[in-house]
């Protein structure tokens, strides 16, 4: 399997709500105030303008009808907005993690995802699984207050990094649970990569996928099938983004961003479309 880009800044807002997000008043999944359900789940609109704003925040452009931020980030008013959440893995400096989350090889050792510094959860059984979607749930949570439609958690692939101490249906039962908190606060979910997966998308209750360098990779069409067009791509070549818009056919929502997905008038900052 191709190793796709994940991103450098996804966690520069994260710190602050995983203290804030694993406090006694964090609310939990269940009826909005007042007893009224919450709205039902929508999907992104297919062949949507894309941005993919996880290096920061700013002004989206005319053409945008879809925005990607971190979860510590407010929404843009009058857009779709797709919430980011790392959910398979504690980030550097944030190990507010309990231990027991925390995924050791047979020596005690972390497993790290070593481009990112980042140890993978353990969700090798039913009780760790639920304990660390209650936690992320709690970013989830504060997703939906905040006012975003979606929400895209990352790292789902993880399994493929953990040495074999965990396979792909540890993964799905985790992001199953995920699905259920999501879509009881009213948020759709997206399936983030993880190419191979993507057949499993209804039986986990997925509503959209997000996926970086499937242009690059020649995945956009898998994706496609898989979720009826309502797929994110992001890339960051010229080459992928001249495949993905090929593989698009105006349904796919495509957009090509530089690699640290720099604030608009930062240099370096890349935003360009089919």
């Amino acid at each position: 399997m191709n190793r796709h880009h994940r991103r450098l800044a996804r966690g520069l807002a994260a710190l602050p709500l995983l203290l804030t997000g694993c406090g006694a008043a964090a609310s939990q999944p269940g009826p909005e105030p007042g007893g009224t359900a919450p709205p039902a789940p929508v999907a992104p609109p297919l062949g949507a303008g894309l941005d993919y704003q996880l290096g920061g925040a700013y002004r989206p452009d005319d053409d945008v009808e879809v925005v990607v931020r971190d979860h510590g980030a407010r929404p843009a008013r009058g857009l779709y907005n797709v919430c980011y959440v790392n959910a398979f893995q504690a980030q550097p400096g944030a190990r507010g993690w309990p231990e027991e989350l925390l995924l050791r090889d047979a020596r005690g050792r972390e497993v790290i995802d070593e481009d990112w510094d980042e140890v993978l959860l353990d969700l090798s059984t039913e009780e760790l699984r639920r304990a660390a979607a209650d936690r992320v749930g709690r970013w989830i949570d504060g997703c939906a207050q905040r006012g975003f439609d979606a929400v895209e958690p990352d790292n789902y692939d993880s399994f493929t990094r953990s040495d074999g101490l965990l396979d792909a249906a540890d993964a799905q039962a985790y992001l199953a649970l995920l699905v259920k908190r999501a879509h009881s606060r009213g948020l759709a979910v997206a399936q983030k990569n993880t190419a191979e997966l993507a057949g499993d998308r209804k039986r986990l209750g997925l509503d959209f996928a997000v996926a970086e360098e499937c242009g690059e990779y020649e995945e956009c069409g898998v994706y496609d099938k898989a979720f009826d067009g309502r797929v994110l791509v992001v890339e960051y070549t010229e080459s992928g983004l001249e495949r993905a818009c090929e593989a698009a056919d105006g349904r796919l929502s495509v957009v090509l961003r530089d690699r640290d997905v720099l604030p608009e008038g930062e240099e370096g900052f890349v935003r360009a479309g089919c």
